[in-house]
């Protein structure tokens, strides 16, 4: 059996040592080089390999592909593996052959990361043997070679959905559906939708599924689709049950004969998009018969990934705010609906098609001033120019930072939060972030 590896990252190498550790003649190829810390991975388990270039005479002869999520189904190597007949998926499905675990799966366009993140956490603060892994954190190929867990929390993009067929899910979670990546997907919005309901693919009437009833895309999907599952849905609007529902300063989340309640003023994630990421984990943990006094203690406990409604510092009683993840319309419509003061939002990048109307309600109430920083600005400018009263343009962080002090004053909020991709001035949107937060602490340490 021959595995040919696609891409020499995370999931690649993983997968790589998975297939070595379970027999396969296993050759891996990158197209672009391989970072210094794989190529020594590879090297010591004596795994061939190549990077700069795909050889086809390498590559066609497989029995089976495991491919990055990075790359296209277009690709025109993935096109002649297909049309050879031989099998492409992801390294998630590779794994999953391999494990006895439960798994608990986690996709959605926005609070996936999030989600996942404190899902795991609650599991963990039950004392339960959990792994983490899919497009966070170690390779899941990787962790399941000894297999030693008995529970894993799986973050899975659309692109790692599109090439799994088998694998089935103990409990799935569909946070939300809006356009992002339509670029893989032809640039049909139904053809991305269908991509995330790959999650529910081979669930079983004893399985669960919990999403987001107030996301129209999902519960459209549903409606036509009739899964046969135990469905659970969350709200912000609707009392559910079975379900969970955020309303008045509390959680209250009913699954199956168990119900929990908590009030959200002393949780550290604050915010209506962070309501539903915690209800999907609590209900996630209730499934695998977490305790209610763990499920507290660990919503208590839980400290998010950088990037995500991070608080930066405070200058000259401005309370800034880092939230460079937010790369879409729709996770900006969350973070601006929570801020709780005027509110100067910091935006702007690489737009990605964006239509900004989903915007204009919570502009109107909470935004005070609009600081641009991208190379093009336009669409931004253009859209909310009869919206926000004050537009700023800058290509620098420090100064983007600095328009905030002249614009605000004490008590207001000065938040991050693109809207957009990060290419034009940043590496990526850590790197975007991570700027933005030394400018802060530098204007802090200077003043």
């Amino acid at each position: 059996m021959r595995l040919v590896i696609l891409g020499g990252g995370e999931s690649g190498v993983g997968a790589a040592l998975l297939g070595q550790a379970k027999g396969y003649d296993v050759f891996l190829s990158d197209r672009s080089p391989i970072k210094a810390t794989y190529l020594e991975t590879l090297r010591e388990a004596g795994i061939p390999f190549e990077e700069g270039q795909h050889t086809e005479r390498l590559i066609l002869n497989a029995t089976e592909v495991v491919k990055s999520p990075g790359i296209p189904d277009t690709v025109p190597l993935v096109v002649q593996l297909k049309a050879m007949g031989i099998p492409v998926i992801s390294e998630i499905e590779f794994a999953a052959r391999y494990t006895q675990a439960k798994l608990i799966g986690i996709t959605g366009s926005n609070g996936k990361t999030t989600t996942t993140l404190l899902t795991y956490h609650l599991l963990k603060t039950a004392g339960l043997n959990v792994g983490l892994a899919g497009n966070i954190g170690d390779s899941f190929a990787k962790q399941v070679i000894n297999d030693t867990f008995d529970y894993f929390v799986l973050e899975l993009s659309s692109f790692q959905l599109d090439s799994m067929y088998a694998t089935r899910l103990d409990t799935a979670i569909l946070l939300n559906i809006t356009p992002d990546h339509l670029d893989r997907y032809a640039y049909k919005f139904q053809n991305y939708v269908d991509s995330k309901f790959r999650v529910l693919q081979n669930l079983t009437p004893a399985d669960t599924f919990i999403y987001f009833q107030e996301n129209a895309p999902t519960v459209q999907e549903i409606a036509a689709r009739k899964p046969d599952v135990y469905t659970v849905p969350i709200s912000l609007e609707t009392a559910t049950s079975p379900g969970g529902y955020a309303h008045n300063g509390q959680l209250t989340t009913r699954y199956r004969d168990r119900s929990f309640t908590i009030d959200t003023a002393s949780l550290p994630l604050q915010g209506p998009h962070n309501a539903l990421n915690m209800l999907a984990a609590i209900l996630a943990a209730q499934s695998v018969n977490v305790p209610d006094e763990a499920i507290s203690e660990g919503l208590r406990t839980f400290r998010n990934a950088a990037h995500r409604m991070e608080p930066a510092g405070v200058i000259n009683g401005i309370k800034f705010i880092n939230d460079s993840k937010a790369t879409n319309v729709d996770s900006v419509f969350y973070a601006l609906s929570s801020m709780h003061a005027p509110t100067i939002w910091i935006a702007g990048g690489q737009d990605k098609g964006n239509d900004y109307s989903q915007l204009d309600e919570v502009v109107g109430q909470r935004v005070k001033a609009l600081i641009c920083l991208g190379k093009d600005n336009k669409k931004l400018v253009d859209y909310f120019n009869d919206k926000v009263d004050t537009i700023r343009e800058t290509q620098d962080v420090t100064e983007a930072i600095q328009l905030a002090l002249e614009l605000g004053q004490p008590g207001d909020m000065a938040i991050l939060s693109p809207a957009c991709a990060s290419f034009d001035l940043f590496k990526n949107y850590e790197d975007r972030g991570n700027q933005f937060k030394a400018a802060v602490q530098a204007l802090l340490t200077n003043k």
